[in-house]
């Protein structure tokens, strides 16, 4: 139902798809954007779990949706040669984005100087925005690789864990001492709006080069696998919650699995 409901708004055009699960997933990043509007302080441990939970749907989307697809498209070596060229590249972008830890609590050594202190929060607002494209790539390239179910769940999957990275962003902004949240509200917004042309352009690759669809596949999954590794998961167990967080990560994973075989 929700596939004929889909084809029927967006029709059945591959790029036109992903535009609009680019849309869908950014739009979901502003919500949990402006949820700094309403929530002046979250609580940490909440925000731990959230993104425990988000770590969680990327890990298993990574393997239900793009790496298992990928393989069956293509076979196991060009997914695992897209794997390791993902992770390639996002470790290149964490080298010239240092890692900046001040995802929740935007805690700072004091003695920092304040403009040292928005330069390492607006280094962490370009790092997550970076980590975007992955997820924006996912949900492009499943589109474009002609399996709408699989696309659906990995569209569903990465819009619900952009909620609280979205929130995580806009918060960022506000621990920077920034004091109108509606500049961090934005900032969170802005993150999530570069998940649409990649989107895009993700389709758009694999529609045109179709013997790309099984490195496509592996280089998102394998972008995904590194982030959620280097910065989500450490992120997550720096202030003491790790097994909440822990818990939070087997719910995401089982909410995916839960999506792929029921929208699958």
């Amino acid at each position: 139902m929700l596939q004929d409901f889909f084809v029927r708004i967006v029709g059945e055009h591959p790029v036109w798809q992903a535009l609009a699960g680019g849309l869908v997933i950014a739009g979901l990043n502003m919500l949990g954007a402006t949820l700094v509007l309403f929530w002046r302080n979250p609580p940490e441990r909440l925000m731990n779990a959230g993104l425990g939970v988000a770590a969680g749907v990327m890990l298993s989307a990574s393997f239900t949706s793009l790496i298992l697809p990928g393989i069956d498209a293509g076979g196991i070596w060009p997914v695992i040669a897209g794997m390791l060229l993902g992770m390639l590249v996002i470790d290149q972008a964490d080298r010239w984005v240092p890692h900046v830890h001040v995802l929740i609590t935007g805690q700072v050594d004091e003695a920092r100087s304040e403009s040292r202190r928005v330069k390492s929060v607006l280094l962490f607002i370009v790092a997550i925005t970076l980590h975007n494209l992955p997820e924006g790539l996912a949900v492009g390239v499943s589109f474009g690789a002609g399996n709408l179910a699989d696309a659906l769940t990995l569209m569903l999957a990465i819009g619900l864990q952009n909620i609280p990275e979205g929130l995580a962003v806009s918060l960022a902004a506000v621990n920077a001492g920034f004091s109108r949240r509606t500049y961090a509200f934005l900032t969170g917004v802005r993150a999530g709006l570069v998940e649409i042309p990649v989107a895009v352009l993700g389709a758009l690759a694999v529609t045109v080069f179709e013997p790309l669809v099984p490195y496509a596949m592996g280089f998102a999954a394998g972008a995904m696998l590194y982030v959620i590794s280097d910065e989500v998961i450490p992120e997550t167990h720096a202030s003491g919650d790790e097994r909440l967080a822990t818990w939070g990560v087997m719910l995401g994973a089982i909410v995916m699995l839960y999506l792929d075989v029921t929208l699958g």
